[in-house]
């Protein structure tokens, strides 16, 4: 399961040893309810590797503001605390899979 990312602990998930993958979605946004099962498969599939989580944009501001968040879904591919790659709108879990096996590399 993705971990519930905030305003109050995203810096401290940005600043650890992992790469950090984040989700930017909504509850009431239809294409973000078919992209969320997938952001928790990978979450248990890359569990150890890769710090997975969810951030409710209605309920963050300060990082949705930070990372210019326009539309969602997004999602976010951190690598020493730096976006390296994003996905905006859904996609195949191969492609999330893709992107993040490039953050191991």
């Amino acid at each position: 399961m993705a971990l519930k990312v905030t305003d109050e602990n995203y810096s401290e998930l940005l600043s650890g040893d992992k790469p950090v993958v984040l989700d930017f979605w909504a509850e009431w946004c239809g294409p973000c309810r078919m992209v969320g099962p997938v952001i928790d498969e990978l979450a248990a599939e890359y569990e150890n590797r890769v710090v997975v989580g969810k951030v409710d944009v209605d309920d963050n501001d300060d990082i949705v503001t930070e990372y210019g968040i326009r539309n969602i879904p997004t999602v976010l591919f951190f690598k020493d605390g730096v976006v390296i790659d994003k996905q905006v709108g859904v996609a195949q879990k191969s492609v999330f899979i893709e992107k993040m096996n490039r953050l191991l590399e």
